[in-house]
């Protein structure tokens, strides 16, 4: 049955969001969200002041009903209607590379001697002194007391 034919006091039974979907279905093309809603007040004899109101609340309903999708157009349509692609961006996942794993794992660690760890620091200009000799360990009592 056609919602212009319908009596107010049936639709006045229904949501918002089950006459968007019966004014989608008849329509049978996507409407902006102010454009369904004036076609909602206007079924239910609403006022602008309702319409001024409501539209707020009307579109978060939109937003959380599972049934319709917001177009690039910014206009609403029924999910069933369209194709949901998901796209995963794999531009950050590493690849797995077996002949790399088994290329490390044939790779002998080099190990380094204190002494040659002294002079490559000595040679980049870093700091050799070991900073924590001059640090005091104070007991807590000491702490209190200040």
């Amino acid at each position: 049955m056609k919602l212009n034919k319908m009596p107010k006091e049936e639709l006045e039974t229904l949501s918002y969001s089950d006459l968007t979907e019966m004014i989608l279905k008849e329509k049978k093309k996507s409407l902006n969200t102010p454009t369904l809603f004036k076609e909602i007040c206007k079924l239910l004899e609403l006022t602008d002041e309702d319409y001024a109101n409501q539209i707020g609340d009307y579109y978060t309903s939109l937003t959380t009903d599972k049934r319709f999708i917001l177009l690039d157009n910014a206009c609403w349509d029924l999910k069933d209607k369209h194709k949901v692609e998901i796209i995963i961006d794999d531009d950050d996942d590493e690849e797995y590379d077996e002949e790399e794993t088994e290329e490390d794992a044939d790779e002998v660690v080099e190990t380094v001697e204190s002494e040659d760890i002294d002079a490559m620091e000595d040679e980049e200009g870093v700091d050799t002194d070991d900073d924590l000799e001059d640090l005091t360990i104070i007991d807590d009592n000491e702490l209190e007391d200040e």
